[in-house]
């Protein structure tokens, strides 16, 4: 997420009222998570199994719960809860606005674009030319749509990630701030949800097609002409590169890669990141070829079990 324009290092320790590390005159530009930052972004760390990542990444800023050396050219704020200060940048510079109709005086709809009933457009929404938004979708705030997207009933598009910190006794929320791209001749099937970015930015990629009830999290990307079938789970952070097919009830862990044109089989778990240009089944997920030949030589043990006990058997009765 990019602020408006940009801030001073001394202008964001301020703000949170922490100590900073650096020169105060620093601009920084945005905020970002760790897996998407820029130059000019802050990130944080709470962590020390992430603090070299953090520290050695393209981010000019970093929020950091320890005081440490300063890498050349970036910035440290050290904050007590830098989880905490993040989300107050957040909150601030991408505030929740309450909607005062169904759609937004600042949502902008192409030539040749329906919208159906009962349809509800966030602030600064943008749809391109010769779409279709059939009834009762909704689309939150900053979401942009490209050219000749079908969108159908009750689909919810840039609602929040899925990203809570465990405080002990409960769970706060990471404020997200991101936002939606829909390219251009996606067709997105009813009842559908898709998350928008903690910080960056949910992208289903051009000519792309959704069946009914799928869901992606937040910060994925879709690849181009991809197929996903009904019931699939996209976790966070995924990347599905072009051409792959999901076939129903699939779900993914977060944080992996899809390889281009791979075909994932129904009902299948996938668990770690995986080449393209092959098939696969299972859970954990696996080539599907070796995988249906083990089902398949399972299905043969209780017939070699009760061989061996007819051999036992009549090694007993000639004995």
């Amino acid at each position: 997420m990019k602020f408006s324009s940009p801030i001073t290092l001394s202008e964001v320790a301020d703000l949170l009222s922490i100590k900073f590390i650096g020169d105060s005159a620093l601009l920084v530009k945005g905020i970002n998570e760790i897996h998407q930052v820029e130059p000019g972004d802050i990130c944080f760390v709470d962590h020390p199994k992430y603090y070299d990542k953090c520290l050695n990444s393209a981010a000019t800023v970093v929020i950091i719960n320890k005081e440490v050396a300063c890498p050349q050219g970036k910035g440290l704020l050290i904050s007590e809860d830098p989880f905490a200060d993040f989300n107050k940048l957040g909150k601030k510079y991408a505030p929740f606005l309450m909607a005062s109709k169904a759609i937004a005086d600042s949502a902008k709809i192409g030539e040749g674009t329906v919208i159906q009933p009962n349809v509800f457009l966030g602030n600064n929404v943008k749809i391109g030319k010769n779409c279709l938004i059939h009834a009762n979708v909704s689309i939150y705030d900053d979401v942009v749509i490209g050219d000749n997207v079908v969108i159908h009933a009750n689909t919810v598009i840039g609602s929040d990630a899925f990203y809570f910190k465990n405080r002990g006794t409960s769970r706060e929320k990471l404020w997200s701030t991101g936002s939606v791209l829909i390219e251009d001749n996606v067709e997105i099937g009813a009842g559908c949800t898709i998350d928008k970015g903690v910080s960056g930015t949910t992208t289903i990629g051009e000519g792309t097609k959704l069946d009914n009830q799928v869901h992606i999290g937040h910060d994925s990307v879709i690849g181009k002409h991809c197929l996903i079938a009904s019931q699939t789970g996209v976790a966070g952070c995924v990347i599905i590169e072009d051409r792959v097919t999901l076939w129903g009830q699939v779900g993914t862990t977060s944080g992996i890669t899809i390889g281009e044109k791979a075909v994932v089989l129904g009902q299948t778990g996938v668990t770690k990141s995986i080449p393209g240009g092959k098939s696969y089944f299972g859970t954990p997920v696996q080539e599907s070829r070796a995988q249906l030949k083990q089902l398949a030589q399972l299905k043969q043990l209780p017939k070699l079990f009760q061989n061996k006990q007819n051999k036992q058997a009549k090694y007993f009765e000639y004995n």
